[in-house]
């Protein structure tokens, strides 16, 4: 008689702070091994775009990192790292590397006063190094300079009434009268950019990248006000000189700007992080003749749906009828909302942790019994 192995896809995103993507597969596997030795096991690490992303995709790229020294958000040196891969002339830039939130103590936040140069530094080492693909993660950003920074590195002029180049900054936005494309990096439009955005924000106005999100920066309401206008007038002059009108580009306000900037300095094309992950790992080709497939991150709750790596691993797996068990740090739905969601089996950490400390440092551990639980209830 044939006998099918049993095929499961494990893809899941890091727990934040406790362990990556990657060792989640490894605990898993080893745990669902110990029960089925015999099952058929593909490990597909995902991200969605934030933190940690380039972890992931160098499991896929097989590439190098590169360590340079750019510009940190406030024009002061620091060494920042990219990923790069010789065999497919591809690059992997987290925006936050170096213009990051995560560069700068809570007291020096200061939105208006950073600039994106240093991400522009990153892109152009990365173009001159050969790059014929970037994939660029724009999360986790300390400006809301609408990416002025990040193409003054790649040899755009931005130029006040008297034809003088203003400093790249978002408080500067309003100054910005013309923008000089004449310097831009020749080898530019060779490269094919790929955003990872994860917010439909507006440009500019309530729901703007300023109202939004610059407080969390270290804006004042009077900083809101003046940034949002920078955004307003900066945009009218994107409209009249590249004929694209920011207001209609989803994603247009994401990292104080980066969302328009790369569609209109780069030619970018903004997706779903998770969605360009799944891509790049052949995600979808790969979900074929599989039994299950096991998720997970660190919390399963109402945002799960909106842009993350569950969401995007159960769009993919309702598609193709594959069931979806979900193995977690923390559970906030009920068991409704789960089912509801089209996850057939659900697991967390806190069901076996003392406490969030002992579920923080031993959730390897933890996942391993989670994976061989499963194994003996749904896979015998």
């Amino acid at each position: 008689m044939y006998f099918r192995r049993m095929k499961l896809i494990i893809a899941p995103d890091k727990f934040k702070n406790s362990l990556t993507g990657i060792a989640f597969c490894n605990a898993v596997e080893n745990g669902i091994l110990e029960v089925m030795p015999e099952a058929k096991i593909v490990k597909l690490p995902l991200a969605d775009g934030g933190d940690g992303t380039i972890e992931v995709v160098n499991y896929y790229l097989k590439g190098e990192l590169i360590n340079i020294v750019v510009n940190n958000p406030f024009f002061r040196p620091i060494h920042a790292s990219y990923l790069y891969a010789e065999k497919t002339k591809t690059a992997c830039i987290e925006m936050a590397e170096a213009s990051g939130v995560k560069l700068l103590k809570s007291q020096e936040l200061d939105c208006k006063n950073a600039s994106t140069l240093g991400t522009g530094e990153l892109i152009l080492h990365a173009i001159n190094k050969g790059a014929k693909t970037i994939i660029l993660g724009i999360g986790g950003s300390a400006t809301n300079d609408c990416g002025i920074g990040m193409a003054t590195a790649l040899g755009y002029r931005f130029l006040d009434e008297n034809k003088n180049e203003v400093k790249p900054t978002g408080a500067n936005l309003s100054n910005i009268k013309t923008i000089d494309v004449s310097h831009v990096h020749p080898k530019l439009n060779e490269v094919n950019f790929k955003i990872a955005c994860d917010v439909n924000n507006p440009l500019y106005g309530k729901n703007g990248a300023a109202y939004v999100y610059a407080k969390q920066k270290g804006a004042t309401l009077n900083d809101i006000e003046m940034l949002d206008r920078g955004l307003q007038d900066f945009s009218k002059l994107l409209k009249s000189q590249f004929g694209i009108d920011p207001q209609l580009v989803k994603g247009a306000g994401a990292a104080g700007g980066m969302g328009i900037a790369s569609k209109v300095f780069l030619s970018g094309d903004l997706e779903k992080g998770v969605q360009l992950i799944k891509n790049l790992a052949k995600f979808d080709s790969k979900l074929n003749t599989s039994d299950w497939v096991i998720t997970g991150e660190g919390k399963l709750d109402h945002q799960t749906m909106y842009g993350k790596t569950i969401e995007g691993v159960l769009s993919s797996a309702r598609a193709k009828n594959i069931k979806v068990a979900v193995f977690c740090g923390a559970i906030k739905l009920d068991d409704n909302a789960i089912k509801a969601l089209g996850i057939l089996y659900a697991d967390k950490v806190d069901n076996y942790a003392k406490n969030k400390a002992d579920a923080m440092r031993n959730g390897i551990t933890y996942l391993k019994k989670m994976a061989k639980k499963f194994a003996e209830k749904q896979l015998k």
